[in-house]
C-alpha cells in the first residue's frame, strides 16, 4: 500500500491568508480566530499519490469518548436548541485588521524567540462581503458524472466555505442531490443530529486540528446512524491530520479553501459506481423561433459526427408531433420516441434498443409519431430515464428540441452538455434569442454558452440584421453562418438525404462537417476575419479581370 501522504491531492501549499476569513455578509457572520505567534510552523505537504478507498465513517471505529472542548460560539443561530449569544475571547477578532494589529502585540508580550514568529504582512483592506480580489480559476466541469440522488447536509464555520458548497449545489449536475448547508460546524452537527437521523453525506468544516478536532468527531460518531459518511474540511494543511482522520474512518479531508469539482469529485466517489461506464456527451438544438431551420441543422450535424468521425449517435425528435427526421432519413420506424415516454418504467438499454431504427451503420434514429391522435403533454423530468439510458450506452445524443417553453423543455436545455440555438437574421429572432441565451446562462452557469448557427442568411430583396450587428448584443460570435440556398435544401429534403450525401463539396455540407467537430471538441470556432485594406483591395483586382 503506498502512502497516504502522497495520496491526498486536496493537501496543498499553504496560503498565509489560510487563517483569514472573509464575510459573506448576511446572517452567518462569525469572528476570526488568530493563531497563537508562538506555535510552530505548519508541516509541509508532501507529494505524490495514492490509491487508498477511505473507509466509511464507523462510530464503531472512534473508540471510547473523549473529553471534548467547550463548543465554539455560533454567533447566535439557533441549532436544535436555544440561541448561544457569542462571547468575545482573547483570539477572537471583529476584523481582520484587529487581529493583524494585535499579532505583534501579542507576541511581544509572550518574549517568544524571533525565529518562532510568523511572518508579519500589511493588514488587508476590509471586504463587507465576499469578493476574491482576483478572478477565479474556470473550473472543468466536463469529467463531473451527475450525482445520484443522495441527501447531503453541511455544518460550516466561515462564509466562503458556506457559499462554495451552495454554489456546488445549484450546478446541474447536483440537481438530485438534496443539498442543505447550515453553520455552526462540529458542534451544531452534533446537536442537530441528536434527534433526527442522519443523511447520507456529511460535510463539517472545522479550523481545530489534532486531539481537539478527534475528540469533537468522536461525539459526532456517536450520534451517526450507519452508512453515512462524514467529509471534514479543513485549515491546515497536516499530512498527519489526514492520515489520522483516514483511519478513524473519515471518508476524505479537504483543504479550504476548496473548489466546486473537488466538492462534486468528492460526492461522485462515495455514491457512483467507478465501474460505471462513462455517460456520453448530450447535445440539444432549439430554434429562436419556428421556421428557423433548427431541425435541419440538428439532422445534418448529427450524421456528420456519425459519418465524419465514425462515432455511434442517437437522434431524438422530441417534436412529437410535427417532428420531421423520420422524413429527413427516409424512414417510416413502426414505434419510437412516444412508446419511450409514455413507458418510461420500462426503459433499460434493451428496451430502448427495439425502439431505435437503424439509419446508418453509427446513427440511430428514435422518431416522433408525428400524428395528433393524442395529447402530448409531459412533466419536467419525464424524459429523464430515456435520455440517461441513451447516454449511458451511446457516446453523443443529438436533442431535436420544438419550439416550445415548457417545463420539459426548460429541463433538458438545463441538463444538456451543449445547447444548439438556431436563428435567423431578423429582430424577433434576435429578441428570441438573446432571452434564450441569457436564460440559459442563468440555469447553467457552469457550463459552456450556448452555440449560436445564423441560418437562412443572405436572402434576395430581404433586409436583414448584419452578423456582427446580430452577434453584438449576445456577446458571443456565431458557431456557423450558413447562406440561404433553397435548392440545395429542398434537393435534399425530398430525398430524404442529409447536404453531404447530396453534396459532399458544397460549401454548406463543409460547414456542417465543422460545426460537428466543434460540438465536439475536435477544434475551435475561428474568429471572423478582419475585413481590412487586403480584402478590399482583392475585391477591386477581381472587378478589374
Amino acid at each position: 500500500m503506498s502512502d497516504p501522504a502522497h495520496s491526498n491531492p486536496h493537501l496543498q501549499t499553504p496560503s498565509p491568508h489560510s487563517d483569514q476569513m472573509e464575510h459573506v455578509g448576511g446572517e452567518h457572520d462569525v469572528p476570526l480566530d488568530v493563531q497563537d505567534p508562538n506555535a510552530p510552523l505548519e508541516p509541509q505537504p508532501l507529494g505524490g499519490e495514492v490509491h487508498m478507498a477511505p473507509p466509511a465513517f464507523d462510530p464503531s471505529m472512534m473508540g471510547e469518548p473523549m473529553m471534548a472542548p467547550p463548543a465554539a460560539p455560533t454567533g447566535g443561530h439557533e441549532y436544535g436548541g436555544e440561541d448561544v449569544p457569542m462571547e468575545p475571547s482573547p483570539s477572537s477578532f471583529d476584523t481582520p485588521q484587529q487581529a493583524y494589529a494585535e499579532a505583534p502585540v501579542q507576541a511581544q508580550a509572550m518574549e517568544a524567540p524571533a525565529a518562532m514568529m510568523p511572518p508579519m504582512m500589511d493588514a488587508p483592506q476590509q471586504q463587507p462581503h465576499y469578493a476574491p480580489t482576483m478572478e477565479e480559476p474556470q473550473e472543468d466541469f466536463a469529467h463531473i458524472r451527475p450525482v445520484p440522488r443522495v441527501s447531503i447536509q453541511a455544518f460550516c464555520e466561515t462564509d466562503p466555505v458556506a457559499s462554495k458548497i451552495h454554489q456546488t449545489s445549484q450546478d446541474r449536475r447536483m440537481a438530485k442531490a438534496h443539498v442543505k448547508v447550515d453553520m455552526g460546524g462540529i458542534q451544531a452537527a452534533v446537536a442537530h443530529y441528536q434527534t433526527v437521523t442522519t443523511p447520507n453525506l456529511i460535510l463539517v468544516e472545522s479550523s481545530l486540528v489534532g486531539q481537539q478536532l478527534i475528540s469533537e468527531l468522536e461525539q459526532l460518531s456517536e450520534v451517526c446512524d450507519e452508512g453515512t459518511n462524514v467529509v471534514v474540511i479543513g485549515h491546515r494543511n497536516d499530512v498527519h491530520l489526514y492520515r489520522e482522520l483516514i483511519s478513524r474512518g473519515v471518508a476524505e479531508y479537504l483543504f479550504a479553501p476548496v473548489s466546486m469539482t473537488e466538492i462534486m469529485e468528492i460526492v461522485g466517489s462515495l455514491f457512483v459506481n467507478p465501474e460505471a461506464e462513462p455517460l456520453g456527451q448530450s447535445i440539444a438544438f432549439i430554434g429562436s423561433k419556428g421556421g428557423v431551420g433548427s431541425s435541419t441543422v440538428c439532422h445534418n450535424v448529427a450524421w456528420a459526427i456519425s459519418d465524419n468521425f465514425e462515432s455511434d449517435v442517437v437522434l431524438t425528435d422530441l417534436d412529437l408531433a410535427f417532428g420531421t427526421a423520420n422524413m429527413d432519413f427516409d424512414r417510416d420506424p413502426p414505434q419510437g420516441v412516444a412508446e419511450a415516454v409514455f413507458s418510461a418504467d420500462r426503459i433499460d438499454d434493451t428496451f430502448l434498443d427495439r425502439l431505435l431504427e437503424k439509419c446508418s451503420d453509427h446513427l440511430s434514429l428514435l422518431a416522433a409519431p408525428s400524428t395528433l391522435d393524442r395529447d402530448y403533454d409531459f412533466d419536467a423530468n419525464d424524459f429523464d430515464q430515456l435520455l440517461e439510458v441513451a447516454q449511458r450506452g451511446t457516446p453523443n445524443v443529438i436533442i431535436d428540441l420544438p419550439h416550445v417553453w415548457t417545463g420539459w423543455t426548460r429541463e433538458i436545455l438545463a441538463n444538456a452538455d451543449r445547447v444548439v440555438i438556431t436563428a435567423t437574421p431578423d429582430l424577433a429572432s434576435l429578441r428570441n434569442t438573446k432571452n434564450l441565451v441569457d436564460t440559459l446562462n442563468e440555469m447553467r452557469p457552469n457550463d459552456s454558452k450556448p452555440w449560436i448557427v445564423l441560418n437562412q442568411c443572405n436572402v434576395p430583396k430581404r433586409p436583414e440584421i448584419d452578423v456582427e450587428s446580430f452577434m453584438e448584443p449576445l456577446g458571443l460570435q456565431p458557431a456557423a453562418v450558413i447562406p440561404f440556398d433553397p435548392a440545395l435544401f429542398g434537393l435534399a429534403a425530398n430525398n430524404g438525404q442529409m447536404v453531404s450525401e447530396t453534396d459532399a463539396k458544397h460549401e454548406i455540407a463543409q460547414m456542417f462537417d465543422t460545426l460537428a467537430s466543434v460540438l465536439t471538441g475536435r477544434r475551435d470556432i475561428e474568429p471572423p476575419a478582419a475585413k481590412g485594406l487586403s480584402s478590399l483591395l482583392q475585391k477591386l483586382k477581381t472587378r478589374k479581370k
